[in-house]
């Protein structure tokens, strides 16, 4: 089942995770939209910028580290996804015991992976 999926730190560049992973989430028919520091594209999906507003997120994957994560505490919350997913190297022990507070599901593991392995449609 198609989930739609916010990913936070996407990247045009190709060795970059984030790029690998929007790829694959479109391959594996997920809608994707793509948040980053600069506005380009990846394929046809457009990186935005700022803080633009969405319904039904069900899954927020990061990929970018704690540090970068503070300016965007308010806005996961505001969009209250189903889950987030911390990809390797974005472990953030604050963020992660206020999601869970607030009911929020949090996966510590790799985007990638999961797709290639089927856990991401399961969790």
């Amino acid at each position: 089942m198609p989930l739609k999926i916010l990913v936070i730190g996407a990247s045009s560049n190709p060795e970059r995770y984030s790029f690998k992973a929007i790829n694959l989430l479109k391959k594996y028919e997920h809608s994707v939209i793509a948040l980053g520091l600069r506005e380009d594209w990846i394929g046809d999906t457009k990186i935005l910028i700022g803080f633009p507003k969405f319904d039904d997120i069900d899954t927020i994957t990061l990929y970018i580290g704690s540090k970068n994560q503070v300016n965007f505490y308010n806005y996961i919350f505001e969009i209250n996804p189903r889950r987030i997913i911390f990809n390797p190297g974005t472990h953030n022990p604050y963020l992660i015991d206020k999601a869970k507070e607030k009911g929020i599901e949090i996966i510590e593991d790799c985007t990638l992976v999961m797709l290639n392995t089927g856990k991401f449609e399961m969790n």
